[in-house]
């Protein structure tokens, strides 16, 4: 069988909701969008030579690895550029000048200067994991295989690119980890070095959040926004202030909800499911109301309404 009066039909109609979605939206050329599949080669590049004997594995005599970081560099920079080129193809339909043309060198060139600082932070944020969780062996078996490492490593990456002006190509290295991990950090996010993300699947982090020095969060963490913009009056504050600031040495637990541009204050501790709208002042323990505990009458009661709902 095949199906070609229906494969016929299709087309038509799929050509259709195109032409109709181009003309409502008058978006520009998207042939040469930055692709994820580039930017995941880029990115195992860069994680080979920041760490080339742990993620690069890096096998020769210690003279050689200058050359091998050297190489893992001269690829990741060249994809780079290329993916760089395009989102700035891209970004010139919306432009009524035209770029520089050596602005996806400039680019290139300016974040090569910061993967010595990243590499910094990322020793920092491993040697945190390692003190914070007495499950890990060792500082190695963190870099490797511990999800929150993985999405750090991609958003000190992604965090540099987003700064330097490329949001696309910053936003698809930070989803790459995402997918990876369940971890979903917006590369604008600003974060301090020492931060460790035990477990880690569901935590959210959002573009305006600013976290500081020595921060802990476990799984399910969300420092998010109050209201989605385009359903409610959003002001310059909600525009780009719109998320929580995390001030230095505090621990988030397991499912707690911090939304709107609201202070953690330094030192604070905030427990598991915790729902907060509102600053928290500098050593603060926060959590939930303890479980109630009923005896005689007031079970018997419970049960009894239980019962006769169901």
């Amino acid at each position: 069988m095949t199906y070609a009066f229906e494969i016929e039909d299709t087309v038509t109609a799929l050509r259709a909701a195109r032409l109709a979605w181009r003309n409502e939206r008058r978006e520009h050329d998207v042939s040469r969008f930055p692709a994820p599949d580039a930017l995941a080669a880029a990115v195992a590049d860069l994680s080979a030579a920041l760490y080339p004997v742990r993620l690069g594995r890096y096998d020769g005599l210690p003279a050689g690895e200058d050359g091998f970081v050297a190489e893992a560099l001269a690829r990741a920079f060249a994809t780079l550029r290329e993916q760089i080129a395009r989102e700035f193809r891209y970004w010139q339909g919306f432009a009524s000048e035209p770029f520089d043309a050596d602005q996806p060198d400039r680019i290139v060139r300016l974040f090569a200067t910061a993967l010595a600082d990243v590499r910094a932070q990322l020793d920092q944020d491993i040697e945190a994991a390692f003190v914070g969780d007495p499950a890990a062996r060792t500082v190695d078996e963190i870099l490797i295989s511990y999800p929150g490492a993985t999405a750090i490593l991609h958003h000190r990456i992604a965090h540099q690119l987003h700064a330097l002006g490329v949001p696309v190509v910053a936003r698809l290295v930070s989803e790459l980890a995402n997918a990876r991990t369940g971890i979903d950090i917006h590369p604008g996010a600003t974060i301090g070095p020492g931060f460790f993300i035990d477990h880690g699947t569901g935590v959210v982090i959002g573009e305006t959040a600013i976290i500081g020095r020595n921060v802990r969060l476990y799984q399910h963490v969300t420092l998010g926004a109050r209201s989605p913009l385009g359903l409610a009056p959003a002001g310059p504050r909600e525009l780009y202030a719109r998320h929580p600031i995390v001030e230095d040495d505090v621990i988030i637990y397991a499912g707690a909800t911090i939304l709107g541009r609201v202070t953690i204050g330094r030192g604070s501790t905030i427990g598991g499911n915790v729902w907060l709208l509102e600053d928290v002042p500098a050593g603060s323990i926060v959590v939930q109301p303890g479980a109630v505990r009923l005896h005689g009458a007031d079970e018997a009661r419970l049960e009894a309404q239980l019962a006769g709902r169901d």
